[in-house]
């Protein structure tokens, strides 16, 4: 007998509402088969929590293993409504599946408050940061280092299966997100540190298929979620910027087109039209100085609605840390990601440089 989530969820397709109407968990687990209506090809959707959905193609052996995250900040709204929209097809047979795919949709009591986070940033707690001896004033636990978990365990689960499937199998994973503040380079992507392998110039190409030439490579291992995947499981993996975070419905989607119709064609298997590589098509930095806010007294000497990317002459004073005065090193160095009310201990402020790749 069909739960009341569950023909909820096959009737409107809507797994967004689903979500949010269950901030932390859900009672119980349950999967259906739905039939494309257009190829009628079969594929499995199986709820595994609260904003964890994974589709699987029944007909066929998919050589690939998905992960597409949103919401791991929940006012980051243009993403979840990507995915949300995504998902909706793929239940109501909308969509053809080529590919196994993995939804998540990171934490929806923040997207309820419309807010990055309830008690703590999500996205510094990945790699087993949510375990380390850190919880809140009270000396608990959060729920968001709970959640945190959860994630880690249903990216590690999914790849896991899909390797039980057939061994040659690539694994991807691009957790989509907005920024705080607005940016020169209105889209961008993070490539997480790869501990000495090369930058792959085709997931550039796919980049750029999604309308993001930006790309800013990291040399040092984080807690992001998308390093978790890339280091952990060795997906493909991007923390993908898509402008600027605003209110659900005031997204101009068609902003997004270029992203959404390049997922669309990923996971149901159409040809990407990538580009052949051409640096001169991207923009490419590296993050040259990591600012952490170790004081009360911390003060960024910006206005805040100075963009990402903008650049300080040499010698300019960036912030301050109590008595640290942290400047400009280097001619062309730009700020990115800053935020100076972030926990203490945390990263307040990147500075990036130009680079290229070989």
């Amino acid at each position: 007998m069909k739960s009341s989530l569950q023909q909820e969820l096959q009737t409107t397709g809507d797994f967004l509402a689903l979500t949010r109407a269950n901030e932390w968990s859900i009672d119980s687990t349950f999967s259906f088969e739905v039939s494309c209506k257009k190829t009628q090809a079969k594929s499995k959707v199986s709820v595994l929590d609260t904003g964890i959905i994974v589709f699987e193609p029944l007909d066929h052996v998919s050589s690939k293993d998905i992960v597409l995250s949103c919401a791991v900040h929940g006012n980051e709204t243009a993403p979840i409504e990507i995915c949300t929209d995504l998902v909706k097809q793929l239940i109501l047979g909308e969509l053809h599946l080529q590919e196994r795919v993995l939804f998540l949709f990171g934490n929806p009591a923040a997207i309820n408050i419309g807010k990055r986070f309830v008690e703590e940033n999500l996205n510094r707690l990945f790699s087993g940061a949510h375990s380390l001896p850190q919880g809140d004033a009270s000396g608990l636990i959060n729920k968001e280092r709970h959640r945190a978990l959860a994630l880690e365990n249903a990216v590690r689960d999914f790849f896991t299966q899909g390797s039980d499937i057939s061994s040659e199998r690539q694994r991807y994973h691009y957790d989509l997100h907005t920024a705080i503040r607005g940016s020169k380079n209105d889209k961008f992507a993070v490539y997480p540190f790869r501990h000495g392998q090369p930058w792959k110039k085709e997931q550039l190409q796919f980049m750029l298929a999604c309308g993001v030439n930006t790309i800013l490579l990291s040399h040092s291992p984080t807690t992001t979620f998308s390093y978790f995947s890339s280091n952990e499981f060795g997906a493909d993996a991007f923390t993908v910027e898509l402008g600027k975070v605003r209110p659900f419905g005031e997204n101009d989607m068609a902003n997004f087109a270029g992203v959404t119709q390049t997922l669309t064609r990923f996971i149901s298997g159409e040809d990407l039209q990538l580009k052949d590589y051409n640096s001169e098509d991207f923009s490419i930095f590296e993050i040259y100085q990591t600012i952490n806010r170790e004081q009360e007294n911390f003060t960024l000497h910006f206005a805040d609605d100075v963009e990402n990317f903008t650049d300080f002459p040499q010698g300019y004073l960036l912030a301050t840390d109590g008595d640290i005065e942290h400047r400009v090193k280097k001619a062309g160095e730009a700020i990115i990601f800053p935020n100076a009310a972030v926990a203490i201990g945390q990263r307040a402020l990147l500075t990036v440089i130009p680079t290229d790749i070989d």
